[in-house]
């Protein structure tokens, strides 16, 4: 069967065979009733969609796989990326087209880019519904007309019900993601995680995007009301406040997730947003509050309430990892084209829970490429069993996740176009101060957002900074509303020695992890690491 649209591109033209029914490019009030129907998940408050995901309540990044074939052998990261055998992928498609027999699927053709001169076509073909729910606001919808012609350039099919086998499979266990760059094709096995899906066409365009001098960014980003070029770009990792920070009400939203950067300026990846939502509040988030009650949300591991279908902000017992995803229209101030020019600022966040890092501090191109390629925040105890104390998490460019490509490659593209369009960088800690988890206290989001529109609207650099002992970068002395005391987080703590041990301590915990660049990085960035 085929619905709304007869496409250039049929699924048994790619071999896929035999199945129920299929259901081409629903448009949301479809796709809710589906889902609904089909007994996949509630309808929430406001017309939302209440979804659980069993087992898998996020990403299973040991379960990711690249196909080792001819044309990727020299240009994977293999020590981060898990090898998977062409024979061993091709009877792993076999046996999914296998399970996919008698069964409905839900396609939905979309892109990835808002830039149309480098958007990636992508068919999303999913087992569940509102997979195809939570796809169609991530990524971007073509119009009508431009279906009629669509031809994907990839391919994911996602099966949550088709169990893996590692030995069959030469993957690590029941669930697999699997990229095949040579065939253009992603298999996702065993996982009800709708994060998958967008993640693997992240994954997708920062292998393919850098070979053209584009570079993809785990980055959320906005610019001045009326001045696109004035634009801004914030990486960070999850839990930073990448989301918060960059849906600034005085601020145009281009994204909150992954751009890229080109020649032309900065483009959004996807056309929606995917927030988390524990201890979301209307007072500190309206706008993505209000999402949470907006017709066609997908409300993700979430506790309700059964009768009153209330949700409960604060109940993590499913997971921590509680989410929403919405399209960026849902957001006032989101811009219309997702597009942005040259970032005038480089923004880069992290969640110091060790209380170390000041609340802002300015850096110099090498330091900003040393605090790149580190990727640096920390996990909090109580995030994880047997997390007793803050625990340093370094993911390179912060996102080695999802990057198929040598670490180096992204920070030279970076370095390239921070040096040739002289965009300021700023390093932000939306962690600890005073102590740390559990000593001191979380960084005062009012601080933390005055810091930024003063970096922002230029003023920080009119400031008197100081030099950091322990990392070396540039440090505000005294900026007007901000406490002096905040900005000197060695002056927040009641025992200074503590303080200096902790900085040590985190000093020496960058250095070990940033030995492994050392061959591959400049002079300038070398003597940053080196002191």
């Amino acid at each position: 069967m085929s619905t709304r649209v007869n496409p250039n591109c049929r699924l048994e033209d790619q071999g896929i065979e035999g199945l129920g029914r299929v259901y081409y490019n629903l448009l949301e009030p479809a796709l809710m009733t589906e889902a609904i129907a089909r007994g996949e998940g509630v309808l929430g408050l406001g017309g939302t969609f209440l979804a659980t995901t069993g087992d898998h309540t996020g990403r299973s990044p040991k379960d990711k796989f690249v196909v080792r074939t001819p044309d990727v052998e020299d240009s994977i990261w293999w020590e981060n990326n898990a090898p998977m055998p062409p024979e061993a992928f091709d009877r792993l498609h076999a046996d999914m087209l296998g399970h996919m027999k008698g069964r409905d699927y839900f396609v939905q053709d979309l892109y990835g880019g808002a830039d149309p001169r480098e958007r990636l076509d992508v068919r999303v073909v999913t087992e569940l519904a509102w997979h195809g729910l939570f796809i169609r606001h991530l990524l971007r919808r073509p119009e009508p007309a431009e279906l009629v012609g669509f031809s994907p350039e990839f391919t994911i099919i996602n099966c949550p019900g088709f169990k893996a086998d590692p030995q069959r499979h030469g993957c690590r266990s029941e669930t697999v993601i699997a990229l095949n760059f040579e065939k253009k094709l992603i298999l996702i096995a065993n996982t009800a995680y709708a994060g998958e899906n967008k993640k693997s066409v992240f994954t997708l365009l920062n292998y393919l995007l850098p070979a053209k001098g584009i570079m993809p960014m785990h980055c959320s980003a906005n610019h001045a009301p009326g001045d696109p070029d004035d634009s801004a770009i914030f990486f960070g990792l999850s839990g930073t406040g990448k989301t918060t920070l960059s849906a600034c009400a005085s601020r145009v939203l281009i994204g909150d997730d992954e751009h890229g950067w080109s020649d032309e300026g900065i483009f959004n990846f996807e056309g929606g947003c995917y927030a988390k939502t524990l201890n979301l509040s209307a007072k500190a988030e309206p706008e993505i509050f209000s999402t949470t009650s907006r017709f066609g949300t997908v409300i993700e591991n979430m506790v309700y309430d059964k009768d009153t279908l209330e949700l409960d902000f604060e109940d993590n017992s499913i997971t921590d990892n509680m989410r929403c995803a919405y399209p960026l229209d849902a957001i006032s101030n989101a811009s219309e084209t997702s597009l942005g020019g040259h970032p005038r600022n480089v923004i880069m966040l992290t969640c110091d829970a060790f209380g170390v890092l000041p609340p802002i501090a300015r850096l110099t191109p090498a330091q900003a490429m040393y605090h790149f390629l580190s990727g640096f925040t920390a996990k909090t105890p109580g995030t994880e069993v047997g997390v007793v104390e803050p625990i340093p998490t370094f993911s390179t460019c912060f996102g080695a996740p999802f990057m198929p490509r040598r670490p180096e490659v992204y920070g030279k593209l970076l370095a390239e176009k921070i040096a040739q369009h002289g965009a300021s960088c700023w390093l932000v800690n939306t962690g600890w101060t005073g102590g740390a988890f559990g000593t001191g206290s979380r960084m005062p989001i009012k601080a933390t957002r005055a810091l930024l529109a003063a970096a922002l609207d230029g003023s920080l650099n009119d400031v008197e900074f100081r030099r950091d002992p322990n990392f070396g970068f540039e440090v505000p002395v005294s900026v007007p509303g901000i406490s002096d005391v905040l900005l000197d987080p060695r002056r927040t703590w009641d025992d200074r020695a503590s303080y200096d041990r902790q900085a040590a301590k985190l000093v020496q915990m960058f250095s070990e992890n940033f030995a492994q660049y050392l061959e591959g990085i400049d002079d300038e960035v070398r003597a940053v690491a080196i002191g």
